[in-house]
């Protein structure tokens, strides 16, 4: 009965060698990973997005809540009349 344990004990022991082993050999084979968009370019990507959105907001906000012509907020008379409102204020 003894001699049962003491194989248990190693046979527990070569499964925890074995785990190590697979384990070291997995941290060898860790793959690189090649970006197809490089993070550069996301952040391009992100601001001219960010751009966009706010001049397509502006637009859909002097257009349809201002009554105005949506293509007008483009315009520098436009930017000059709001900022006179801001200050007078």
């Amino acid at each position: 009965m003894a001699m049962n344990g003491k194989q248990a004990v190693l046979t527990r022991e070569q499964v925890k060698k074995e785990k190590v082993k697979e384990q070291s050999q997995e941290r060898q084979k860790v793959r690189v990973r090649v970006r197809l968009i490089p993070i550069w370019l996301r952040i391009l990507v992100v601001i001219a997005l960010f751009a966009l959105s706010i001049g397509l907001g502006a637009a859909v906000g002097y257009g349809v809540l201002g009554n105005g012509e949506p293509m007008d907020v483009f315009e520098k008379s436009t930017w000059t009349h709001v900022l006179d409102l801001v200050e007078k204020n």
